[in-house]
């Protein structure tokens, strides 16, 4: 059984991660209108992952006996300088992300709760990959700012990227 606080927080994540996949859905509107399709796609991809965490927490909690309460969903940003941009602020969401991972963590370890601290666990892992993804990202970003076909060369890459469901999503569906 959670405890209220750790089930507050963990309702707070999953609204949180519905958030996070609003927010990708958006800057990949952003990406489509600036004619950057693989940046679309990627960020369609990224969002879809989202939700897949959102639904891997949601059936933790009732798992664990708890009771899941959904918020409404915070207008992402919409509007951004260049795809340099959307690719920083998408590294900062992903640290952010990261924060309120490892303080789902501080909470289960003070609270003793074992069996949450190792579900968490690949939360911890997903997100060493989430920022270093998007971390090697800017920095290509950066390097090829100069040059549109270089731009476009990323984008073409990006555009490959396929939705593929983590092992713990597909163990949730």
């Amino acid at each position: 059984m959670l405890s209220k606080n750790l089930e507050k927080a963990l309702n707070d994540q999953i609204n949180f991660e519905y958030y996070s996949a609003y927010t990708y859905l958006a800057m990949s509107a952003y990406a489509e209108e600036m004619d950057f399709p693989g940046a679309a796609n990627f960020f369609k991809v990224q969002a879809q992952e989202e939700l897949d965490h959102a639904r891997i927490i949601y059936n933790y909690v009732f798992q664990k006996g708890g009771r899941v309460e959904l918020e409404a969903i915070k207008k992402p940003r919409v509007s951004y300088d260049n795809i340099l941009d959307v690719f920083e602020e998408g590294l900062k969401h992903e640290q952010m992300v990261t924060k309120r991972i490892y303080n789902l963590a501080d909470i289960a370890l003070d609270e003793k709760e074992h069996a949450t601290m190792s579900f968490l666990r690949w939360f911890i892992d997903e997100q060493v990959e989430e920022e270093e993804s998007f971390s090697n990202l800017v920095k290509k970003i950066k390097r090829a700012s100069d040059s549109l076909a270089n731009m476009y060369m990323i984008d073409d890459e990006l555009a490959t990227r396929t939705y593929v469901p983590s092992i713990k999503a597909s163990e949730q569906a």
